[in-house]
């Protein structure tokens, strides 16, 4: 599935490729001129053949209760930006709070934390 066009390489697209992490199944939105391999299924690097290496994994920003969907994605290709619902504990609260995130082109994903 194409979710859109690459933002940092000329004629790459941004496809959906199902991967396994940790032992649990992930999403990873990778630019189609982008190859991946691994030895061990948990370290992912760049193959010699790749001409971009953009990718997002569906899962980071989990760590603030967030996994990024097909829709969140797509519109983040389109306008380089996107509010994002975020989550966070202190003591026994759970706190909700709406930030954007934007393009990386190292991490995929960064929140503007202002």
């Amino acid at each position: 599935m194409i979710l859109g066009k690459c933002p940092f390489c000329s004629d790459g697209d941004i496809e959906v490729r199902d991967k396994e992490a940790r032992g649990k199944k992930v999403k990873l939105y990778a630019c189609s001129n982008a190859q991946w391999v691994t030895e061990d299924g948990e370290f992912f690097e760049l193959s010699q053949e790749s001409k971009c290496g953009f990718r997002i994994w569906q899962n980071s920003l989990a760590k603030y209760g967030k996994w990024l969907s097909y829709k969140e994605i797509r519109e983040l290709l389109e306008k380089e930006s996107v509010e994002v619902e975020l989550f966070s504990k202190k003591g026994n609260k759970k706190i909700e709070y709406k930030k954007y995130i934007v393009l990386d082109r190292e991490y995929g994903v960064s929140v503007l934390w202002e």
